[in-house]
């Protein structure tokens, strides 16, 4: 038996100015790099609790012509698809299926609209993969594949019992960075989010020690890694965390993850990160103005209770020697086309090392979603291609969609000015050497190295 794991990979845009200015913004691109080069770690965890019988591949397709090249020898395909590429992934699957191969589709797109996904696919995964993973192969072997697998009812993956991600798939040097989960879920819930609400409640950090294994698998494979920890927000619980820190304090590696601005209030959790090198976190600040991130959190509406200590909490993280990638969201309920000036102001008068600017993007499954569909605001309930994070698909209250596009294009000039980012990093590494933080000019040799601006 043969299996084909097929990521869908690359960053897509349908804005062609957008498209086009992206192309030459340096700080735009170097963030739209690392996320390309991204493998799919659901894929390659699947992969490491499959059958040692069953032969693997696993491929990134970049765009439907890829799939010309696609083998057809395989038995079975596992698509795994965002919703932007999710239309893109129907073309692939209907044509492996014209070539005889069986396919299944999952991921986030296909939780959120498993009927859609069944009109491409023999059969679709509904939520953790890992629940219903081996009973699929087992059921597809024996010739009595099922049209649906779904955990039961209040079924959660033990992350105690995490399979080893089969990374020797991977052709290792066409990465720049792999990816280790070390806890999965989010206590927040914000209305937007694609991610944890679709797939799994709550927050549960995996096991240290299997952490560990993993990345000293990655260690036999690479010898110089950058990890990304592949979580929503890895210190949700930080005191949960800090025995995860103190062995990745012995391990030598340089990561990144998300988190959120809660971090800023554990000085010494911040210390214990950069010493177990931590080289950036990303943040959701989402707004610069209280009414924009007001309600957007459903349970305590704890953004907006954060609102008004973020820009102290950037600031006391990089204090630490730990860049920040600020994420703002454009086109919230409750912003005003003063927003653009604001985004731009706040990144300046904090200093934001690194800055992401995107628009509000009513993705399937959402609260967002169901929301702005009662109300009448989504431009186009079926364009999946949209939900890009840089395309306009839905009618903003404080400014028209067309205001929201040129604005997210000017403000995206601005912050990716290659004078305004280098002015920031500079003041980033200015203000570590006055502090006199141990490794500083070890650490902007790696920026240096790893990015361009000029």
């Amino acid at each position: 038996m043969k299996i084909g794991l097929l990521a869908m990979s690359g960053v897509r845009i349908v804005d062609p100015e957008l498209a086009a200015l992206g192309l030459n913004l340096p700080g735009f691109v170097e963030r739209s790099q690392v996320i390309a080069s991204l493998p799919s770690l659901a894929l390659l965890t699947l992969a490491g609790m499959t059958p040692d019988d069953v032969e693997l591949e696993y491929v990134e397709v970049a765009d439907v012509k890829a799939a010309e090249d696609l083998p057809t020898d395989w038995d079975l395909a596992a698509i795994s698809t965002y919703t932007a590429q999710a239309k893109e992934a129907y073309e692939v699957a209907d044509r492996l299926r014209e070539r005889g191969v069986t396919v299944v589709i999952g991921g986030l797109h296909a939780t959120a609209c498993p009927d859609e996904a069944l009109e491409h696919a023999d059969s679709v995964v509904v939520g953790e993969g890992e629940l219903t993973w081996a009973r699929l192969v087992e059921d597809h072997r024996a010739g009595r594949l099922a049209r649906r697998y779904s955990p039961r009812p209040g079924e959660i993956h033990d992350l105690a019992e995490a399979p080893m991600p089969r990374f020797d798939l991977l052709e290792i040097p066409h990465y720049n960075r792999l990816t280790v989960t070390t806890a999965r879920g989010c206590p927040h819930r914000c209305d937007f989010c694609a991610a944890s609400p679709l797939l799994t409640p709550g927050w549960r950090p995996k096991p240290v020690e299997r952490v560990i294994d993993e990345l000293h698998r990655i260690r036999e494979l690479w010898d110089r890694p950058f990890i990304e920890l592949a979580d929503d927000n890895t210190f949700a619980d930080p005191r949960r965390m800090e025995g995860l820190l103190m062995a990745l304090r012995g391990e030598g590696i340089k990561w990144f993850t998300e988190t959120d601005v809660s971090i800023a209030d554990h000085p010494d959790l911040l210390d214990l990160m950069r010493e177990s090198g931590c080289r950036q976190v990303l943040i959701g600040i989402e707004s610069p103005t209280a009414a924009g991130v007001d309600g957007i959190e459903l349970r305590r509406n704890w953004k907006r209770q954060r609102h008004d200590d973020a820009e102290a909490a950037v600031q006391r993280i990089q204090s630490h020697g730990i860049t920040v990638n600020g994420c703002f969201v454009l086109g919230l309920d409750g912003d005003t086309e003063e927003v653009f000036d604001a985004v731009h102001d706040f990144v300046d008068r904090v200093g934001l090392f690194e800055v992401q600017v995107t628009v509000l993007t009513p993705f399937p499954g959402t609260p967002l979603f169901a929301r702005l569909l009662r109300e009448g605001r989504i431009l186009d309930d079926t364009a999946w291609e949209m939900c890009t994070l840089f395309d306009v698909n839905h009618e903003p209250l404080g400014m028209s969609a067309d205001r929201l596009r040129q604005g997210l294009r000017d403000l995206m000039a601005r912050l990716y000015d290659p004078a305004f980012v280098r002015s920031r990093r500079e003041r980033f590494f200015r203000e570590l050497r006055r502090r006199r933080l141990p490794g500083v000019e070890q650490q902007e040799r790696e920026w240096a190295h790893a990015t361009s601006v000029d």
